[in-house]
């Protein structure tokens, strides 16, 4: 991740390498559910390009801290996500065992 220029540290550009439409929207989303965000968006500056801007601009307190932030939630989401699918193939799987065992009586 590369820092833009630090002149207003609660508006800034971040580089992220490697990255795509994926994640920025995610990311995009996550920022923008932050009460301190004034502006979050995200651009890919040429599609042959792996590499995405995002724009966050604060009420006062450095973006960098609410990007950090953001990311955290956004991986609290993604484990909460995670947890309740497999929970549900769990499920799914011990239902289905129990149905094949009522047809096999």
């Amino acid at each position: 991740m590369e820092l833009g220029t630090i002149e207003d540290p609660s508006s800034s550009t971040f580089t992220l390498s490697e990255e795509d439409h994926t994640l920025a929207n995610s990311l995009r989303f996550a920022l923008n559910q932050d009460p301190r965000v004034t502006f979050s968006g995200y651009s890919i500056p040429h599609p042959s390009e792996a590499r995405v801007n995002v724009r966050v601009q604060t009420t006062g307190d450095p973006a960098s801290e609410v990007l950090r932030d953001s990311c955290q939630d956004l991986m609290l989401m993604c484990q909460h996500i995670r947890s309740t699918f497999d929970q549900a193939v769990t499920d799914f799987t011990n239902e289905k065992g129990l149905k094949d065992m009522d047809i096999k009586k």
